[in-house]
């Protein structure tokens, strides 16, 4: 019997995480089949036109920074979309608070000529780019939502708190990469848990998989990428717009869904429950935070005002349409990739 190939096992672990995803969406499936028959399919189509733009402008946070620092040749609108959709499917397959994209996203920019170290800034900078869009539209919504004498207080709390935990998270971020020593400090903090949590797991079979020498040449790449980025704060300008529009274009897909089934809601809340509900699909360990992502969005809508039942239809029409774009279109992507290169993406993150 002929022994399979890494891409062969790689192919096969892939569909059956799959299956698994469709097995624990089955429930919002259903539900969402049964309410297409009330929905107006010209709208859904819009919906899906505007999930593909916000693949589209996702992969313009990244590469406006790359191209900005000489990093990248120019990528043309369908190679940064099917990136995108290639990471939304790592990252809703393997549900590991974003760090499996991380890992796929700085393999996939190696075959484009970026070192892990610079990949892995430019992702930093699209998160904090992404970070402060959503923190200047929550600051928005909450004004909206106090002026709102309608919307539960429980709501203005959730939101403010929110903000203050996302400039927290990226003031503790930029702490520790101005200074060399911290950043050392750090890449020690980081080699003695993770190899003493790996000990633990493989009962001391598996002695360690950071090492670090490579992990303080990958601090010192980010650090010195944050000098420069700092001699010239202007880099960030389009990295910041391009999340703003990715931003609102999000809340547009579940405000159009909405819409599609007969009902109005307010944008803003429909901006704090996806924020909200976003950090707990990061915390939540399931595909794509299946599940929890759904009733927390619902919970923090009906919280808004928004009745129930809508909260429900609306929410899982909206998550279903984007499942769906993201796993079937990404797994086919992600499957000529892995043909193309033949590499698994947790071998090759070495520097370049």
């Amino acid at each position: 019997m002929k022994k399979l190939s890494i891409r062969g096992w790689i192919s096969i672990v892939t569909a059956l995480l799959i299956v698994a995803l469709i097995y624990a969406s089955r429930n919002q499936l259903a539900h969402a089949w049964n309410l297409l028959s009330g929905v107006n399919i010209g709208i859904l189509v819009l919906v899906m036109i505007i999930t593909a733009a916000s693949l589209l402008v996702s992969g313009e946070m990244l590469f406006s920074y790359l191209r900005q620092k000489n990093l990248v040749e120019e990528v043309n609108a369908w190679h940064m979309m099917r990136i995108s959709l290639e990471l939304n499917f790592v990252n809703h397959i393997l549900p590991s608070g974003g760090v499996s994209g991380v890992s796929y996203l700085n393999w996939r920019l190696s075959k484009l000529g970026v070192s892990t170290g610079k990949s892995t800034m430019a992702q930093a900078v699209r998160y904090v780019a992404g970070f402060a869009a959503t923190t200047t539209l929550l600051a928005i919504s909450v004004l909206m939502v106090t002026i709102d004498g309608n919307v539960n207080r429980w709501i203005i709390l959730m939101s403010t708190f929110l903000v203050f935990c996302m400039v927290s998270v990226t003031t503790l971020g930029i702490y520790l990469i101005r200074s060399p020593t911290r950043m050392s400090r750090f890449a020690l903090w980081i080699e003695k848990w993770v190899n003493r949590v790996v000990r633990k797991v493989t009962s001391g079979r598996v002695h360690s998989i950071v090492k670090i020498e490579q992990l303080q040449e990958f601090m010192n790449d980010m650090h010195e990428d944050y000098l420069e980025l700092n001699r010239d704060r202007r880099m960030l300008i389009k990295p910041y717009l391009w999340g703003l529009l990715f931003t609102v274009l999000d809340i547009l897909i579940f405000e159009v869904t909405f819409l599609a089934l007969g009902a109005y809601v307010n944008p803003a809340a429909i901006l704090i429950g996806y924020s909200i509900a976003t950090i707990a699909g990061f915390a939540i360990v399931t595909p794509g935070g299946t599940g929890a992502y759904e009733t927390v969005m619902v919970m923090v809508l009906a919280t808004a005002g928004v009745r129930d039942g809508q909260a429900i239809a609306g929410v899982i029409l909206s998550r279903v349409i984007i499942l769906l774009v993201t796993i079937v279109c990404g797994y086919v992507f992600y499957q000529l990739t892995i043909m193309k290169y033949g590499k698994r993406p947790d071998a090759n993150l070495q520097r370049q």
